[in-house]
C-alpha cells in the first residue's frame, strides 16, 4: 500500500532534502508540498494525504496550529530543532502523531511516518525514554488558557499581525475584507487583553509561534 505524504517546510533546500529521504522508500510517494502553514493546510484539506509532514515554525500559520486544524483529515508528524519537552506536550495536545528533531537520522523519520500511518505515535530518541504515555497524559491536563478561545480566524490573524503583515495583506492572504481583518484582530486583542501590538509580539515569541528574533 502506497502512503501518500504532504511535505511542508519554509526552506526550499531543507524540503527537498527531505523528500529525497522520503521517496526512498518506494511505497512512499510525496503529492504536495508547502512552503507556508496556510499553504500546508490548504493542500491536505485539498490532497488528504496519509500523513503531513511538518516544520514546527511555519510562517503564516506555525506548525503546531496547523496539526490542530488538520487532525482529523490527516495524521502529522512534526519535524523540530527544538529539543523541548514543552514543544512535544504541546503537539501531542494538538493532535500530533510524531515529533521527529531534524538532526535524528533519515530511520527515525522514516519510522516515525510508517506508525502515523498506521495511527500510532512515535517521538525522537531524546524524547523516549519516557512513556509516551506520560506525554499524552501531560498534554490532556490542559490548563486555562485564553488562547485557547482565539478561533480559527483569529488565530490566522494572530500570526500574520505578529509577523508584521497589514491588513490589507492579510485580507489578501485570507481572501476577506481589511475591514473583516480588523473585527478579528479587535476581538482577539480583547480575549487575549493586549493593549498593544507589542503586547501581541512578546506573547507570539513566547508562545513560539514566531521567533525570538522577530521583536
Amino acid at each position: 500500500m502506497t502512503i501518500k505524504l504532504v511535505l511542508a517546510d519554509d526552506h526550499h533546500i531543507v524540503r527537498e532534502g527531505f523528500k529525497l529521504v522520503l521517496e526512498s522508500q518506494q511505497d512512499f510517494q510525496v503529492i504536495g508540498e508547502a512552503s507556508n502553514g496556510l499553504e500546508a493546510k490548504q493542500l491536505t484539506e485539498q490532497l488528504k494525504p496519509d500523513v503531513l509532514v511538518l516544520d514546527l515554525m511555519m510562517p503564516m500559520l506555525n506548525g503546531l496550529e496547523v496539526t490542530r486544524q488538520v487532525r482529523d483529515i490527516t495524521h502529522v508528524v512534526i519535524l523540530s530543532m527544538h529539543n523541548n519537552e514543552a514543544y512535544v506536550i504541546e503537539a501531542l495536545r494538538n493532535g500530533a502523531f510524531g515529533y521527529v528533531l531534524k538532526d535524528s537520522t533519515k530511520t527515525e523519520l522514516i519510522t516515525a511516518v510508517r506508525k502515523a500511518a498506521l495511527g500510532q505515535r512515535y517521538l525522537s530518541s531524546p524524547f523516549a525514554e519516557k512513556a509516551i504515555e506520560v506525554y499524552s497524559q501531560m498534554a490532556q491536563s490542559e490548563e486555562s488558557d485564553p488562547y485557547n478561545t482565539l478561533t480559527n480566524r483569529e488565530r490566522e490573524i494572530f500570526q500574520l499581525v505578529a509577523e508584521g503583515h497589514s491588513n490589507n495583506d492579510i485580507g489578501t492572504t485570507l481572501s476577506i475584507s481589511p475591514r473583516t481583518v480588523e473585527v478579528h484582530r479587535a476581538n482577539l486583542m480583547r480575549k487575549l487583553n493586549f493593549k498593544s501590538q507589542i503586547d501581541l509580539i512578546r506573547f507570539a515569541i513566547k508562545r513560539g509561534i514566531i521567533p525570538e528574533d522577530s521583536e
